[in-house]
């Protein structure tokens, strides 16, 4: 395999160090929990080799209310990251080929590209409302296509795919005989009511999640992939097994605990997103230099500046980090040009996320062409 680095990962926060950025509208998760504000009993954990699926409980409790799920069709893995790159690195080789819903998270084309499989790309626009065209998607499959891999809601715009259209994709996979990825790190962070895992929906589709986006658990490195495919399960274990073995018994533990009072810490995060996202939206709303489709979940938006043609963008994130102190993700993290920016608004403070927004701004005031 043909590793690249990837640009969101070499030019990240803790890449550039967290002391140099003051307002980190960067990150694409809730604020990061502090250890002492979770309420946790260890002292008598086993530090030994567990379950190579993964603690049996933290597997029941993931699955749980989910129809068609039990603990069998969940294998915990170390962050969602290396849930994709056992699926991609499972499913595909050089001779295979994938559909990207794109922009789509780095991990979900880089990893495939180091396979050296062949991939198209369902361009997604923001004339279009970032919406998939589900015809388009259908048309590319190909007799050696082995899945479709979208995020949803959509990393790093936010959107949200109709139920309709979620099905449709699914049908799809069912219908072609591949499968459908569907990385749902943000599922329980819709602005409505969140659809069921895509895995409970059909054994042609493989949801993706982890405790690092929507709990502010990253640090713990813990994640999972869901399928009721027995036979792919088989092959995603065998992965698990011959990259790492097993998870960090810590790491399950701590979220164990941490999933099991779930609706005491929800709450707080819930009410902070939405604290968080009404100042982005009437900021975002007098800023008459940029405009968005609003998002329907997770914690991220994909804002770009109107007059692109004018506008400097090289200037824009020098003046944006060095004088004002703020962090953004630019478009070329996805592929897209660099006068589109994801902005993540749920790991800053209220106050910290307000001065950032100002440092946007005034970053703007001096990044056009005269």
């Amino acid at each position: 395999m043909m590793y690249k680095r990837m640009a969101i990962e070499k030019e990240s926060p803790e890449e550039m160090g967290y002391s140099n950025i003051r307002y980190n509208l960067a990150e694409s998760s809730v604020t990061d929990f502090i250890l002492k504000d979770i309420s946790l009993g260890l002292q008598d954990l086993s530090l030994c080799y567990t379950d190579h699926r993964g603690k049996p409980e933290l597997r029941e409790l993931i699955c749980a209310g989910h129809k068609n799920l039990d603990k069998n069709d969940v294998l915990l893995t170390v962050g969602a990251a290396s849930a994709l790159f056992i699926i991609a690195s499972s499913l595909l080789t050089s001779a295979d080929h994938l559909i990207v819903v794109h922009p789509n998270y780095a991990t979900n084309i880089e990893t495939p590209r180091a396979i050296g499989s062949a991939i198209s790309y369902i361009s997604l626009s923001f004339e279009n409302a970032w919406q998939p065209d589900i015809a388009a998607l259908e048309k590319a499959v190909q007799a050696n296509t082995k899945y479709i891999s979208i995020t949803h809601p959509h990393n790093p715009t936010g959107m949200m795919l109709s139920r309709e259209n979620l099905d449709k994709i699914i049908r799809i996979a069912e219908q072609k005989g591949i499968y459908v990825l569907v990385d749902e790190t943000y599922r329980e962070l819709s602005l409505t009511s969140p659809y069921p895992l895509a895995a409970s929906l059909s054994s042609h589709a493989i949801s993706v999640s982890s405790v690092s986006k929507a709990y502010g658990l990253p640090g713990l490195r813990l994640g999972w992939l869901v399928t009721k495919n027995e036979e792919l399960m088989e092959k995603f274990l065998a992965a698990k097994e011959q990259i790492f073995i097993t998870n960090s018994v810590l790491d399950e533990e701590i979220a164990l605990q941490f999933l099991l009072e779930k609706e005491r810490y929800w709450k707080s995060i819930k009410a902070h997103i939405q604290t968080n996202f009404s100042l982005l939206e009437k900021w975002i709303q007098a800023e008459s230099r940029l405009e968005w489709i609003k998002p329907g979940g997770g914690v991220v938006c994909f804002p770009r500046v109107k007059d692109a043609a004018n506008f400097n963008t090289e200037r824009f994130y020098d003046l944006l980090l060095r004088q004002y102190g703020t962090m953004v993700g630019p478009g070329h993290w996805f592929e897209m040009p660099d006068h589109y920016m994801r902005m993540g608004y749920a790991w800053p403070g209220y106050e910290d996320l307000a001065k950032g927004l100002a440092g946007i701004s005034a970053a703007l005031d001096k990044s056009f062409y005269s």
